[in-house]
């Protein structure tokens, strides 16, 4: 049970080069989100090419060999890591380029020495940020949309799928996008229909009497309303 409440957590990679800011971010976060700590961007940079995508990255900027910026640079023009966000790592004594780190994808930033309750809050914004564009990703990625050639009956009006098989209008169009039917008739089938009936002449009278516009959706009359009237 355990391991599996540990792999529900959000994921975060923290990339520090120094082992006791390394140390603090972990005791910090790891209550709540599963870290991957790493010791510098080239290595951050390998292990996002092997493993489960995290839902942030918190990035330290001044590191031996590549900084923080140029691996942002690259994670964010790599197609399959770009919508990671990242939160750089700077300390209050040296002098951040704000416009440059925003310019290259950061989202925020945290300095060092730690703020706990700070550094607690903007990941979680973040990281609740990251997982509800996921989740949206997700969804759009379920939908199916119509579109080329449907064959359909110039009769009945069911239409062919790709198998070859007959469905009706609402069952084809439900299956492959998030919208569904409600049955009623619009105002000129009512017409048509039901324009001799007692009924929805006294309906239009007593409508027209009282001075009323009728505009189209309150012309518009569901089956059940009909058959009540039938």
């Amino acid at each position: 049970m355990n391991k599996e409440k540990e792999q529900k957590k959000p994921t975060i990679m923290i990339v520090e080069d120094v082992p006791a800011n390394l140390h603090i971010l972990i005791e910090l976060l790891k209550n709540d989100y599963r870290v991957i700590p790493v010791k510098d961007g080239e290595t951050a940079l390998k292990k996002l090419s092997g493993i489960a995508l995290p839902d942030l990255v918190l990035l330290d900027i001044v590191m031996p060999g590549m900084d923080g910026y140029e691996v942002c640079r690259n994670l964010k023009n790599n197609p399959a890591t770009k919508e990671i966000p990242v939160i750089f790592i700077t300390a209050v004594s040296e002098a951040m380029d704000d416009a440059k780190a925003f310019e290259i994808g950061a989202v925020d930033y945290i300095t060092k020495p730690f703020n706990p309750l700070t550094v607690k809050a903007r990941v979680r914004t973040h990281v609740n940020l990251s997982q509800t564009v996921k989740a949206l990703q997700e969804a759009l990625k379920k939908i199916k949309t119509l579109n080329g050639l449907l064959p359909i009956c110039s009769s009945c009006k069911k239409i062919r799928d790709d198998k070859g098989y007959w469905n009706l209008l609402e069952a084809y169009i439900e299956k492959r996008s998030d919208a569904s039917f409600t049955h009623s008739l619009c105002p000129n089938c009512i017409e048509q229909l039901y324009g001799d009936e007692d009924w929805y002449k006294k309906k239009k009278v007593n409508r027209h009497g009282r001075g009323l516009a009728t505009p189209d959706h309150e012309n518009n009359v569901s089956i059940s309303t009909v058959n009540r009237h039938d």
